[in-house]
């Protein structure tokens, strides 16, 4: 119901269903977590902590210390306070669940890679690279053994790692994890998917801050390419690529008049 975006109509039916009294006490957190979903996925992210911190709240009191469903809520609020730029909120409730998982799922159970992935991305938004990258290997590990070779989780810790030595300045590591993630995405993923356009974006800016105009160029036209048949034509993102296109022959052309 979310997933589809019909936020008012599952706000509704979370709400009702609550209002109405017709359901068992161990039903309410999950309805308070599926209010507080909608007002995550609308922005309001405020919103959404009150309604999970009502679910949490009977949890807490009604299920075993280390149950599952708490990690979940805990995880949700992480990323909650992630979205709203408050990183060391976000690490307080991801470590309250990554200690739940551990101590509750099996070694390599794949949401224990999202719960470490999901720290990586706070420590890469603190600018704390290595740290990310430490969190992103866990991930990584397990998504390893848990996964098919050529799933998506796997071409999107590939991507995120790139994008950490990208902000390193690292390049050729940042290169060699992002065509990890491309040959993965380019078996799993249709031939002119949004996620296709974004690595090669990212390809074409590392190739940019090294300074190969023509690799960059050649990447930049590849994501523009997939772009221009999926987003409309007034998208961020089609602006961005267009100016990065600009700009590197610009650049180009600089250098060739500095050679004449």
């Amino acid at each position: 119901m979310i997933d589809i975006g019909k936020y008012d109509h599952a706000h509704q039916y979370f709400t009702l269903s609550i209002q109405n009294n017709n359901l068992p006490q161990s039903a309410i957190p999950t309805h308070y977590n599926g209010i507080g979903l909608v007002y995550d996925e609308k922005g309001q992210y405020d919103k959404a902590l009150e309604y999970y911190e009502k679910a949490i709240e009977i949890q807490i009191k009604s299920l075993p210390p280390y149950h599952p469903s708490l990690a979940t809520m805990y995880g949700n609020i992480g990323l909650a306070y992630n979205r709203k730029g408050e990183y060391d909120k976000a690490l307080e409730y991801y470590e309250k669940a990554i200690e739940i998982q551990i101590k509750s799922l099996p070694q390599y159970h794949p949401s224990l890679a999202t719960t470490y992935t999901n720290i990586g991305l706070v420590y890469h938004e603190k600018g704390q690279y290595d740290k990310a990258l430490e969190y992103y290997e866990k991930a990584l590990e397990i998504d390893m053994k848990s996964l098919p070779p050529y799933h998506p989780s796997l071409a999107a810790i590939y991507s995120n790692t790139g994008s950490v030595y990208n902000d390193k300045g690292e390049y050729d590591k940042a290169l060699e994890y992002y065509e990890k993630a491309l040959e993965i995405q380019m078996k799993s993923l249709l031939p002119y998917h949004p996620s296709l356009a974004t690595i090669y974006s990212n390809i074409g800016s590392v190739y940019n801050h090294k300074g190969e105009c023509d690799k960059a160029l050649e990447y930049y036209e590849k994501a523009l390419e997939i772009q221009m048949k999926f987003l409309p034509s007034y998208h961020p993102s089609l602006a961005t690529t267009c100016r990065n296109i600009r700009l590197v022959n610009n650049r180009k052309e600089s250098l060739r008049q500095l050679m004449a």
